[in-house]
C-alpha cells in the first residue's frame, strides 16, 4: 500500500472491501419505508427529509408526506399551506419549499419523467452534489458515490484520509477516492450501506470499531487513531444576534406580521422582529409608523425574558417588547385572536415564543 495523504487500497483488497460490506448489509440493513422499492420519488422525499434530521424522526414524517402527496405530481400541485401543515415540525422549511420547486420541474420540464443521471438531477431546485448522486445511484443504478458525513467518517477512517472535510477542495478528494472503491452493479446499496456503517459502528461518538464489519479494512480503527478522523477544522460560533420580538396586541388578540418571501423563516407569521440595532427604546412608535404604517402605544420594553434560537450560522437573542395597537395600514400584518395563535403554521421560534408568553 502507498502512503500519500491516505492509504490507497489494491484492486484485490477494493474488490474484497466491497464484498465483506454487502454481505453485512443484506443481513443487517435498516428496515426503513423508503427502502422498499427505488422510487425515485420516494428517495428523493427521503434524502431531503434526512437533511439536517435524525432517521428516527423522518420516519413518521415520511409515512405522513407520501400519504398526503403519494406521487411528484401531487407535491407539485399542494397548497403552499397544505405542503407546510405536513411539514411542521421538520425545520429547515426552505427544504420544503425546494422539494415543491423540485416537483413543478418535474412535471413541466420532464413531463414527469425523473432525470436519471447525478448531472441532471443537480439540475433540480434544491438538489446539490450529495442528493443527486444518493438518488442516481438508489433509483437508477448510475455508479456515483453519495458523499455525505457518514462517508466523510468512514473512509477518513478506513483510509486515514489527512485532509481537511472544512475545505471545499477536500470533497473533490473524496469522490475520487470513493468513485474507485463503490461496487459497479450495486452502487445504491453501496452508498446506503456506507450510511448504516456510519451511523452504527462507524459513528462519530462511542464508536465499535473492533467488532465493525469492516474491521480488517480500517487503518485508524486498528491502530486506535479512528477519533482523529475525519480531520476538520472548527467552524466558527454562530454570530449573535439581538432582537426585539413585538408582542402586539388588538382588541380581539394579537397583530402578526408575514415575514418576506426569501431568507430565514420565509413566507411565516410571526410576531414582528426587529434587530435591536435597527431601532433605539424610545423611538419604537416612530420606527413602526414610518416603516410599517402601524401606530403603537403603551409600550413596554421587557428585558426580563429572553428567547435563543440559533440557526446555522446565527444566534437570535431575543426580548420582548409589548404594545398597544391603535391602528395599522399594512398588507403584510395580519390580526389574529390568542386562539388562532396556537393554530396556525408556526415556526419553531413562534412557538418558543408562545410559551414564553403562556
Amino acid at each position: 500500500m502507498i502512503v500519500i495523504s491516505y492509504i490507497e487500497w489494491s484492486d484485490d483488497t477494493i474488490k474484497q472491501f466491497r464484498r465483506t460490506l454487502l454481505t453485512w448489509y443484506d443481513e443487517n440493513k435498516r428496515d426503513l419505508p423508503w427502502r422498499k422499492d427505488t422510487d425515485p420519488y420516494h428517495v428523493f422525499i427521503s434524502e431531503i427529509m434526512l437533511q439536517q434530521t435524525q432517521v428516527n424522526t423522518v420516519i413518521d414524517y415520511y409515512l405522513k408526506f407520501i400519504e398526503a402527496f403519494p406521487t411528484v405530481f401531487d407535491l407539485a400541485q399542494a397548497p403552499e399551506d397544505e405542503l407546510m401543515a405536513v411539514w411542521q415540525g421538520l425545520g429547515y422549511y426552505s427544504r420544503a419549499r425546494n422539494m415543491q420547486a423540485a416537483a413543478k420541474q418535474i412535471v413541466l420540464d420532464y413531463e414527469g419523467h425523473w432525470p436519471k443521471t447525478a448531472k441532471e438531477l443537480e439540475q433540480l431546485k434544491g438538489i446539490g452534489p450529495y442528493t443527486s448522486c444518493a438518488i442516481a445511484s438508489i433509483a437508477f443504478g448510475e455508479v456515483e458515490p453519495a458523499i455525505d458525513g457518514n462517508a466523510f467518517r468512514v473512509f477518513a477512517r478506513l483510509l486515514k484520509i489527512e485532509d481537511d472535510i472544512a475545505k471545499p477542495k477536500t470533497k473533490t478528494l473524496f469522490y475520487n477516492i470513493v468513485k474507485k472503491i463503490i461496487d459497479p452493479d450495486r452502487p445504491g446499496d453501496f452508498n446506503q450501506a456506507i450510511m448504516d456503517l456510519g451511523s452504527s459502528y462507524m459513528k462519530a461518538k462511542n464508536p465499535i470499531i473492533e467488532q465493525s464489519p469492516v474491521y480488517e479494512f480500517d487503518a485508524s480503527g486498528q491502530e486506535g487513531t479512528y477519533l482523529d478522523y475525519p480531520v476538520k477544522t472548527k467552524k466558527k460560533p454562530p454570530q449573535k444576534i439581538p432582537y426585539y420580538a413585538f408582542v402586539i396586541k388588538t382588541p380581539t388578540g394579537y397583530l402578526l406580521e408575514k415575514r418576506p418571501q426569501t431568507g430565514i423563516l420565509a413566507n411565516f407569521t410571526m410576531f414582528p422582529l426587529i434587530k435591536k440595532s435597527d431601532v433605539e427604546k424610545e423611538a419604537i412608535v416612530d420606527y413602526f409608523k414610518a416603516n410599517y404604517s402601524v401606530e403603537l402605544a403603551h409600550i413596554e420594553v421587557d428585558d426580563s425574558q429572553k428567547v435563543t434560537h440559533t440557526f446555522t450560522h446565527q444566534q437570535w437573542q431575543i426580548n420582548f417588547v409589548k404594545a398597544d395597537l391603535v391602528r395599522f395600514n399594512n398588507a403584510n400584518f395580519i390580526e389574529v385572536n390568542e386562539k388562532e395563535l396556537y393554530q396556525l403554521n408556526l415556526s419553531a421560534l413562534q412557538k418558543k415564543m408562545n410559551n414564553i408568553l403562556a
